[in-house]
């Protein structure tokens, strides 16, 4: 089973071509259906791409991803194929363009393999919110994948591609990442385009890897970041080389002291979190614990303004315009209810109406106005912190992956958020690492976050963990 690019590399060095490995991922795929990780599999423009990537390479005019599958999360635009946001609403639709990020793989010969399960319109921490049925962890699979991004993380944790693209609005590449072990990666706010990304809060969403190695991530993230005449929120900041790893000697290393003493995380974790720190320390780094007094409000204020630009943002599904009508609606505002009430879900039906509660007129300086003012304490927090700290050092998640249909409680379905968030809330770059294994068998991440804008750096330290990790298992 072919899990990285290096190994793509090997194989197609040995003589072997893309055809026969994307026959090889189409197989795994085929095996491990049940998952639940494809909506679609897309056969035919996969192959077609595969055998023209093979004449590249003959001609030796292959791009820099020759050969590497890739899936898409169900909510990314890849044109003349079916994007649904995993929703009824949505059920049937076929873009009319490629996004960015989609485009900028295709240019480099990237293979795009199908499109991957996620909770509706990425409203979740589970993927048991899609219209579609659940995703199933492959390590476990009485288990969740995590969310939104579950069909992503459980495709390229089975082996079902090299890597695949998540969004992430409250750390859903992150958290599906640490529950099935693999390398999960949000950008900087900006760093890479949102043209195509079907929004759900557009000052939050960000596209990024799912990989099996670090170098893949940095890779992936080159190649895909960058200004973009389509996204006005893109950056103009130059595009460094991020995957040119380096390493980087007397590191000082942040631990927020708030995510370490908290009640109710796991004693593994926990456990595992201090021996990265003492690992890091006998590397001949400093670490210290700094204390982020927020971490209650982290939460509550990412769900408010969420839920706000989702009811904007979701507004123009409906049912007249495109995607799902009611069939029995008679007039133009029954048309509205009853296409909106059948075609969203009961979570993305909750932050719709949470959403337009916290900016109604009444309520709007209470919620939404307090609300962008905590963003911005926090913020300012994180960049202080991060003026005397090269890093911050955190669990992704406070367990591991729970039982699929065993958290029933809107609340703490939310609160499984509350170690990512932060980085979604005041824009830094936060990756999740697959260091940890639990004595339950499953595995579970530990998280670094860096500077904005400062990936490369992000990527070497991510990897120097990996290399620690290696070295001391």
């Amino acid at each position: 089973m072919i899990r990285t690019y290096t190994e793509v590399k090997k194989a197609l060095a040995s003589g072997d071509t893309v055809v026969r490995i994307l026959e090889g991922y189409l197989a795994q795929i085929e095996a491990n259906n049940h998952l639940n990780a494809f909506l679609e599999v897309f056969e035919d423009s996969a192959k077609a791409k595969a055998v023209e990537v093979d004449q590249k390479i003959k001609d030796g005019t292959a791009g820099r991803l020759a050969g590497m599958v890739i899936g898409l999360k169900d909510n990314m635009c890849y044109e003349g194929h079916k994007v649904s946001a995993a929703s009824k609403i949505l059920g049937g639709f076929e873009s009319l363009f490629t996004g960015t990020a989609v485009q900028r793989l295709l240019d480099e010969d990237a293979i795009i393999i199908g499109r991957l399960n996620c909770d509706e319109f990425a409203m979740g921490s589970s993927n048991e919110n899609s219209a579609f049925g659940p995703v199933l962890n492959p390590i476990d699979e009485n288990r969740v994948p995590g969310g939104s991004s579950g069909g992503s993380a459980a495709a390229v944790a089975a082996g079902c591609c090299t890597a695949a693209l998540g969004s992430d609005t409250g750390g859903s590449i992150r958290q599906p990442a640490s529950f099935t072990g693999t390398v999960g990666f949000k950008p900087t706010y900006g760093r890479i385009s949102r043209y195509g990304l079907i929004a759900y809060a557009s000052s939050f969403d960000q596209i990024g890897p799912f990989t099996n190695d670090v170098s893949d991530a940095a890779l992936l993230t080159e190649v895909m970041a960058g200004a973009d005449q389509f996204d006005s929120t893109a950056s103009t900041q130059a595009v460094n080389a991020y995957s040119s790893l380096s390493e980087e000697k007397s590191l000082k290393v942040a631990v927020i002291k708030e995510s370490y003493e908290m009640k109710g995380i796991d004693p593994e974790i926990k456990a595992k979190t201090k021996e990265t720190i003492d690992q890091l320390v006998a590397d001949g780094h400093e670490v210290e614990f700094v204390s982020f007094p927020y971490l209650d409000y982290m939460v509550p204020t990412y769900y408010v303004l969420t839920t706000a630009e989702a009811s904007s943002n979701l507004s123009r599904f409906d049912g007249v315009h495109f995607g799902y009508r009611s069939t029995e609606a008679k007039g133009v505002e029954e048309t509205y209810k009853k296409s909106r009430s059948d075609g969203f879900g009961p979570e993305v039906q909750r932050r719709i109406m949470a959403g337009t509660f916290v900016l109604s007129n009444e309520f709007y300086d209470s919620y939404y106005t307090k609300g962008q003012k905590v963003r911005r304490v926090l913020q300012d927090k994180t960049n202080e912190i991060l003026k005397d700290f090269d890093f911050i050092l955190l669990p992704t998640t406070p367990a591991t992956a729970f039982e699929i249909d065993s958290v029933s409680d809107p609340i703490s379905m939310y609160l499984q958020d509350i170690f990512t968030v932060h980085a979604n809330l005041t824009g830094n770059p936060a990756i999740s690492l697959p260091l940890g294994k639990h004595s339950n068998g499953l595995p579970f991440g530990i998280q670094v976050i860096g500077d904005h804008f400062e990936e490369g750096r992000l990527f070497n330290f991510s990897n120097q963990l990996m290399k620690l990790e290696e070295t001391t298992a």
